[in-house]
């Protein structure tokens, strides 16, 4: 074995001069050191194994990444690398058929997850570190024990599943074909990624059963791949592990190195396309760029973000300010292994000519040549971007992530110290550079999308793009029969892997210490010091949200939420925006139902400066009446956009039909056109009047401690003041006597989007534990439910299939959702049906035992993050639970039997009690709907 260990010491650079291409680089004083260690080393074999140790909770995370994404494919067979992401899942020969999905169930881990892009496909899993054993014995089955369980029927039902994820996710939803339209024109047909990860749906049918072997043999061998665990586990433990269940794969055929490969754009291409599901024109511009991780990488993604990010970028002042074209331009650099690309795309306000779209940018991109980029504004990016690159490190699985990325692409995991040390070298140089390298003059990909019907809005001289739609007929996919056992000859092992491996020492479970404190002005704050990462996370939680809304002023509480990071009384946007980038500072403000709610994430030795601004923000809005119309305009662009979207059709109709069409949880947190087109700035004011410490908790997470938080919010204590605040909790209960169908007519559809459900349990009712718990093998487990078996794994009707319970303070629904085939959408409202029917009775001990050990141990999960801590604090500030309330659960699931779940699934899981939401093409799929027995409407999204 070839080893290595590396110790990492992160610190933070600054820019101290930008005046010339000579940068020199200091540490600020205050700033802290950030420490990664880890070994990395190679098997005989070619694994790449690289360890990280982290203790602070107990867990761990387990990834192996290929090296092989759809860029290792070929013209006609695309397709194959993300098809692997998915059969990997299902079967090997020790684990048996959906054998990882049970064994991720018992042992309470995460769900085994993978990903696939252009270069790379891995597969995660986040366990508590008991499971570690178990989960390598796993993972080394996918890679050594796998190929041969996949057979003609496996393949066959597989095939559907991706197809139903690419109608999902490209074919159903608005400006989906954009990315095919734009590299099938920016690379070259012999370039690896001219085509799109998903594959096409031809090749996908195509592909035989040798095909998809030959390309698993090729590259999914252990010289191709890494090996990253990260968190709280025995070294050499470990080790002995790995070895044992990974030494013997054999190796692979040598890995040969793929050349850079930047496409060279020899004109300009302008194509338009009419898009089924978009209701607002979008002009996309896209230039061949560097490839990541090479010096111009990082001055791109700088230039990027300093052209569309924030109030001063020159895209924003001229498309949104200026002259009030568009609501969100976005520039983005994505770089990739062979090449990247500058992205930039306008989805311009209803009714917009994109000539005017494409003059406005050229006078930005004037503008940026005439002034660049300031040493401050430089500055400002690096801080947020420093920010960024802590928070991808705040899980162990974010650390795994990036060790293995590092150790691929750049070529050793100790990149990590590099990258940020490069993000910090970018000079005003560099970006002006990049600019005229990529940009300035240079050849590009133009792409109209365009509503149905509305062709004059395209670029002028703009070409019909090439897009195969698939067209959606009954009965016409291949039949399969999901009954047959796969029959397979064995592999060789110098020892029975039939055996899974037992648990290791049981982990203690670790109930952070959490504070509570209480300022003079009846603000609450509930705490937990953390120091994994230098950051800061915070929530600011204000009852109220639309709750509180007046009559017929929908969308005032959303309104008002973005308007608060608009300015304050002292700063302009811009000027308030800039003083939180250099703080390293992000803060985001939306509204729920119940909830006006401010978070945000700092550098912990900058969250004094932050709490004042936030003091800033909360006392002093500034309610800039420019920003107040752009918003404005922003939020009906968004509303627009929803009426194309099916899923979005089928939330919010989903909300009218369970609660009563005018009940205020039924309300679109948007509002609605004509309700934000009314809205004036003095009843935002008088919504903001609600706000006061007194109905408010303040949840916070990092690195520093009780008496550092407290003092740096001395000016919210002194200037909030309480006031009295009525809020009164509407009533909410099913009110469903017999089982009814909406049906929303969306011609062409792809896809049935599937709503079905009833208005259920508060978060804080008796039964909600034991519901959830119910839950988890009808819907809520994911691949160990019974509705993901039958609907996916079974029948390939769809992608996805889930059921949850979603209550808060208030009662909250119950719901089934997924998106399935158009011409299977009887089919499969009928199967959800009989699965919930007869879920109470099939219902047993084994599905007890498997339920328990996931509640149980997934525990150990619920402190691993930032984010989960800031929930946990939540749900003690919101719903008066007691800190130690996950310790009283556990007694409760302990002690829980099949009878009972039995019971909450007859009262809780009886199809009887549904209302159903479809949103689909009326013209093939309503007839048979209609044949299904229950009441059937037509109606709008509206419920007319």
């Amino acid at each position: 074995m070839k080893k290595h260990f590396i110790h990492l010491s992160l610190s933070v650079f600054v820019l101290a001069s930008c005046g010339s291409n000579k940068t020199e680089i200091t540490k600020p004083e205050e700033s802290n050191q950030f420490q990664v260690d880890y070994e990395s080393y190679t098997l005989d074999n070619g694994l790449t194994v690289i360890l990280h140790q982290d203790s602070s909770d107990p867990v761990v995370a387990v990834a192996l990444t290929a090296h092989v994404g759809s860029a290792k494919e070929k013209e006609g067979r695309t397709g194959f690398a993300h098809l692997f992401e998915h059969l990997l899942f299902l079967e090997s020969e020790n684990l048996g058929k959906g054998g990882l999905d049970q064994m991720s169930a018992r042992v309470g881990g995460s769900g085994a997850n993978g990903s696939t892009n252009r270069d790379r496909t891995n597969y995660f899993q986040t366990v508590p570190s008991d499971a570690l054993e178990k989960m390598i014995w796993a993972e080394a089955d996918k890679l050594g024990y796998f190929i041969n369980t996949v057979t003609e029927p496996v393949l066959a039902k597989e095939k559907q599943v991706v197809k139903n994820e690419k109608r999902q996710s490209y074919d159903n939803r608005p400006y989906g074909h954009q990315n095919y339209v734009i590299h099938k024109n920016l690379y070259p047909k012999d370039h690896p990624y001219n085509w799109q990860v998903i594959g096409s749906l031809e090749d996908l049918q195509n592909a035989t059963l040798s095909d998809v072997k030959e390309f698993y043999n090729r590259w999914y061998v252990p010289n191709n791949v890494t090996l990253t665990i990260a968190g709280d586990f025995n070294t050499q433990e470990t080790k002995n592990w790995i070895n044992k269940y990974f030494a013997e794969i054999p190796r692979g055929s040598d890995i040969p190195v793929v050349e850079k490969r930047v496409p060279k754009l020899t004109s300009i291409k302008n194509l338009y396309y009419e898009d089924n599901f978009a209701r607002l024109p979008q002009l996309t511009m896209t230039w061949p760029a560097a490839p990541e991780y090479t010096k111009d990488s990082y001055a791109l993604e700088v230039l990027a973000n300093f052209l569309s990010n924030g109030k001063k970028a020159v895209l924003n002042t001229i498309l949104i300010d200026s002259l009030q074209l568009a609501a969100n331009p976005t520039m983005r650099y994505g770089g990739s292994e062979l090449s990247g690309e500058i992205n930039l795309s306008v989805r311009a306000n209803a009714g917009v000519d994109l000539d005017s779209v494409y003059k406005a940018i050229n006078e930005a991109f004037r503008l940026f040549e005439e002034n660049g980029i300031s040493k401050e504004e430089l500055e400002r990016i690096k801080a947020t971007q420093e920010t960024k690159f802590y928070s991808s490190l705040s899980s162990v699985l974010g650390k795994g992530f990036q060790l293995a990325q590092y150790q691929i692409f750049a070529g050793n995991p100790g990149y990590i110290n590099a990258d940020l040390k490069q993000i910090q070298a970018v000079t005003i140089a560099d970006v002006k550079s990049v600019y005229d390298k990529y940009i300035k003059d240079k050849n590009y990909v133009t792409t109209s999308f365009i509503p149905k019907g509305e062709i004059a809005l395209a670029l002028e001289g703009a070409q019909p793009a090439e897009v195969e739609e698939e067209q959606i007929v009954n009965g016409a996919e291949d039949e399969f029969d999901p009954s047959i056992t796969s029959e397979y000859e064995r592999s060789y092992s110098s020892f029975d892997r039939s055996e899974e491996p037992k648990y290791g020492e049981a982990p203690i479970l670790k109930i952070p210490d959490v504070w509570t404190a209480e300022l003079d002005n009846k603000l609450k704050i509930h705490g937990i010091q953390s120091d994994e990462v230098p950051l800061v996370n915070f929530q600011f939680t204000i009852q109220g949200g639309l709750l509180t809304e007046p009559d017929k002023k929908e969308g005032v509480a959303n309104l008002t939420a973005a308007l608060l990071t608009k300015g304050t009384l002292h700063k302009t946007p811009a000027e308030l925006e800039d003083a939180l980038a250099l703080l390293g500072t992000t803060i985001n403000v939306r509204a729920s139902e119940e909830n006006t709610i401010l978070q945000g994430v700092t550098l912990s030795r900058n969250f004094d400066k932050t709490m004042n601004l936030v003091a800033e923000i909360v006392l002093e809005p500034r309610w800039d009446s420019t920003e107040f119309i752009l918003e404005k305009k922003n939020i009906l662009t968004r509303l627009e956009q929803q009426k194309g979207d099916p899923g979005s059709i089928a939330d919010i109709a989903f909300a009218k039909a369970i609660y009563g069409k005018n009940h205020v949880l039924a309300k679109n947190r948007l509002g609605t056109i004509q309700s934000v087109k009314d809205l004036t700035i003095e009843e935002v004011k008088s919504y903001y009047n609600f706000f006061a410490p007194n109905i408010t908790t303040l949840e916070v997470v990092g690195d520093l401690s009780q008496s550092e938080i407290t003092t740096a919010l001395t000016t919210l204590n002194l200037k909030w003041k309480s006031k009295n605040v009525s809020i009164s909790k509407p009533s909410a209960a099913n009110q469903i006597n017999n089982p009814i169908i909406y049906f929303i007519d969306v011609p062409g559809a792809k896809q049935s989007q599937l709503r079905f459900g009833y208005v259920a349990l508060s978060a804080t009712d008796t039964d909600y534990l034991l519901a959830q718990m119910m839950n988890y093998r009808l819907g809520g487990g994911g691949f160990a439910s019974d509705l993901t078996q039958m609907l996916r794994e079974t029948k390939g009707y769809t992608y996805g299939v889930r059921s949850r319970f979603d209550g808060s303070s208030l009662p909250g629904p119950f719901m089934i959702s997924s998106g399935v085939r158009s011409n299977v959408t009887a089919e499969s409202t009928e199967l959800i049906r009989e699965i919930m029917q007869n879920y109470a009775d099939n219902f047993d001990e084994q599905d007890l035992e498997l339920t328990k050990g996931y509640f149980l141990k997934s525990d150990a999960r619920n402190f691993e993050t930032s984010s989960a801590k800031i929930d946990y604090l939540n749900k003690i500030a919101t719903l008066g639970f007691s800190p130690d309330f996950i310790i009283k659960n556990q007694q409760t699931i302990k002690n829980t039997t099949t009878d009972e779940i039995r019971q909450m699934a007859r009262k809780y899981a009886d199809p009887s009690k549904l209302v159903y939401v479809i949103v689909g093409d009326a013209s093939t799929q309503l007839k048979k709907v209609q044949n299904l027995g229950i009441e059937v409407k037509l109606v709008n999204e509206n419920l007319d």
